[in-house]
């Protein structure tokens, strides 16, 4: 190769990197002005009363026009079309989403992508992922049904029979944690036999209703997981109320199972911080407007950088435990 040749390559190789410098597109900024539809799965519990003060504070710090925290008392997808609908008539700029069906919402989710609106979910998400942005989620289904499969074989030593005290049927983060609970039982704790699983809907007096139901119809029952914060409490305010020795565990506010603890109903559960789940979906929702309805592949909120994995899916971190040891501190918080 000759010295000029040399010298046109490394010419060329120059300008095609500058080139790649020049055209390649920079990230754009949170938006800033936005209107916010913040829809749970139910206004009326208390688990997403901290979703939405992580919502509302990053609403500040964005200085968006306003979030509306709206959405319905019963955790349902049809009782959720109504205010996904509100929003997309009164022309919300984005919509942060805990999904309530991961199925019946996907019109809905479509009709507003179509009027450019982002959606993205936060806390549970739709099985059709094209009808969002991204979604921002606690941890992994697996690692989130493993844990709670994990506590429970801890209190019962790994043995005896356990039930599921879950959410709705259509709950797609409950059934997400539910299949991998039922994969891993076998693999790990061969032992441990689940004689089934009972629905709740998210409603303190069904729940308490099927949380008996499991009792009568199991009476050597010794363990049940109830992965919702209406579940657990309910399940656990009847033990207390009319005794009993099933162990108790699942996810739950600290601020909603404390007494539970330190009275000794339950000895240990989990849970993320739901007030980070709604910060940062709030923080997803301006990243998407900021960029052509795109959330970018990472992003910071909070001063922490949150990357997309497959799917579109935002990890925070793994579930926290909560104890008599630390019950005290986390229930002051949430």
């Amino acid at each position: 190769m000759t010295s000029l040749t040399k010298k046109v390559m490394v010419a060329v190789a120059g300008a095609t990197i500058i080139a790649s410098l020049v055209v390649a597109p920079a990230q754009a900024a949170p938006k800033s002005g936005l209107k916010i539809a913040v829809i749970p799965k139910a206004v009326n519990i208390g688990y997403f009363g901290g979703w939405n003060q992580g919502a509302q504070k990053a609403c500040k710090e964005l200085k968006a026009a306003k979030c509306d925290y709206i959405g319905p008392t019963q955790a349902t997808g049809a009782a959720q079309l109504k205010f996904i609908n509100q929003a997309i008539t009164q022309r919300y700029d984005a919509i942060v989403l805990s999904a309530a069906d991961q199925v019946a919402l996907a019109p809905a989710l479509r009709k507003a992508k179509a009027a450019g609106i982002c959606v993205v979910t936060s806390d549970a998400d739709v099985t059709d992922t094209k009808t969002r942005a991204a979604s921002v989620l606690p941890a992994s289904a697996q690692r989130i049904g493993e844990a709670e499969v994990d506590w429970i074989a801890q209190e019962i030593g790994g043995s005896g029979k356990i039930a599921i005290l879950s959410a709705a049927a259509t709950a797609a983060n409950q059934n997400a944690w539910i299949d991998y609970m039922k994969a891993y039982l076998p693999k790990k704790y061969p032992n441990i036999q689940l004689v089934g699983v009972y629905y709740g809907d998210d409603d303190a007096t069904k729940s308490a209703q099927q949380y008996n139901q499991i009792l009568t119809e199991h009476p050597d029952i010794k363990g049940i997981i109830s992965p919702t914060t209406v579940g657990i409490r309910a399940a656990a305010q009847e033990k207390k109320s009319k005794g009993g020795n099933v162990a108790i565990t699942g996810l739950g506010l600290p601020s909603e199972m404390k007494d539970y603890v330190l009275g000794g109903q339950v000895t240990k559960f989990g849970l993320w911080n739901p007030i980070d789940l709604g910060y940062v979906g709030v923080y997803a929702a301006a990243e998407c407007k900021g960029n052509k309805n795109t959330v970018p592949k990472s992003f910071k909120a909070g001063g922490k950088t949150y990357t997309q994995g497959a799917g579109g899916v935002i990890y925070l971190g793994d579930p926290a435990t909560f104890d008599k040891s630390n019950i005290a501190k986390f229930a002051a918080i949430y």
